[in-house]
């Protein structure tokens, strides 16, 4: 939810938001090269407030594009690599005593940023993975009985691995469902990566260069929650949503988190795309992201082990099959 004040003026006119994320989009995919689906979904994240979960193997541009991201909007940056004797204070922060102050004293951890990517995020315990939850819900934490706001805009940009499961512990649900969306980067094409490999300077998301400063991200935002949707395609939502929670393939269906999450990216690829309306297309264009990896596929279905990856994978296919099941709206 926004902080801001009920009378407070948004001072973004239709269609201002599409040339400046047109600039933004160039930015970043002029250091993640190949992949203009991806980062305009990225970037649809980023408008709807909403956090990202990056699913691929190693070497792909994972932490390029979250850093390119970062750079875009002159937003705080910080990498926090997981692992498996990570305590929360090392996401959190930790209290230490000020001999010179003669007090204790609070020392803010990686997640005070405006971006942090959580780098290989299921190799951390459930205990450590939880310090996330309350920060990506309620954009604040708890320490020692006090509660401190995070830096607005706030987005956590996670990663993991699908094909390495040894020392790994599979994100919850309830994780899952704080993630707007999950994306795949995937191998890039031939031409793509001959570009790649000629950069000349291997810190490639070092050269994005500032579009846009996080006064004007925060009014993007603000103008993206006004962005009209027709009462037929929130119906069209909301039947695709009861279709997750009878669906014989599916064991746990999508929540209404997952519906305000859907309707929010809805909202967003609009405002990319310069309209002030939605369409029934952006909903089939971005179920399957927001909703693949909120469903659980059941067992006796016999499209998927319990491994989370493959998981994600099938669910975004029975998204997919519910999508072509139901009328779409005129």
């Amino acid at each position: 939810m926004s902080s801001r004040p009920a009378a407070y003026e948004i001072p973004v006119e239709p269609g201002r938001v599409t040339p400046q994320f047109r600039q933004l989009e160039d930015a970043i995919s002029a250091v993640v090269r190949g992949k203009p689906e991806v980062v305009r979904l990225s970037l649809v994240a980023l408008l709807a407030r909403g956090h990202l979960l990056l699913e691929d193997v190693p070497g792909v541009g994972k932490t390029t594009l979250a850093q390119a991201i970062a750079r875009a909007v002159d937003g705080t940056f910080h990498r926090l690599q997981f692992t498996s004797d990570m305590l929360p204070s090392d996401v959190l922060g930790v209290t230490v005593y000020n001999a010179h102050a003669e007090e204790f004293e609070f020392k803010p951890g990686p997640i005070f940023a405006n971006f942090l990517l959580a780098d290989e995020i299921n190799r951390a315990t459930p205990k450590t993975q939880s310090a996330l939850l309350e920060a990506m819900n309620e954009q604040q934490v708890s320490v020692e009985g006090k509660t401190l706001r995070l830096p607005d805009p706030f987005m956590v940009i996670a990663t993991q691995n699908p094909a390495e499961h040894h020392g790994t512990y599979p994100l919850p649900e309830s994780q899952l469902d704080r993630f707007l969306m999950r994306l795949s980067i995937g191998y890039p094409e031939r031409m793509s990566e001959r570009e790649i490999i000629r950069q000349p300077d291997a810190r490639h998301s070092a050269i994005t260069p500032v579009i846009i400063g996080q006064r004007e991200l925060l009014d993007y935002q603000e103008y993206v929650a006004g962005i009209s949707v027709d009462a037929a395609i929130v119906d069209y939502m909301l039947s695709v949503v009861e279709k997750t929670r009878t669906h014989e393939g599916l064991a746990l269906g999508v929540s209404p988190r997952g519906s305000q999450a859907l309707y929010r990216a809805v909202q967003a690829l609009a405002a990319v795309e310069g309209r002030t309306w939605a369409l029934p297309d952006d909903v089939k264009r971005l179920a399957p992201k927001v909703f693949g990896h909120r469903v659980v596929v059941a067992a006796r279905s016999g499209l998927v082990s319990r491994r989370q990856s493959a998981g994600s994978a099938a669910g975004e296919r029975i998204i997919e099959e519910i999508l072509g099941s139901i009328e779409v709206p005129l």
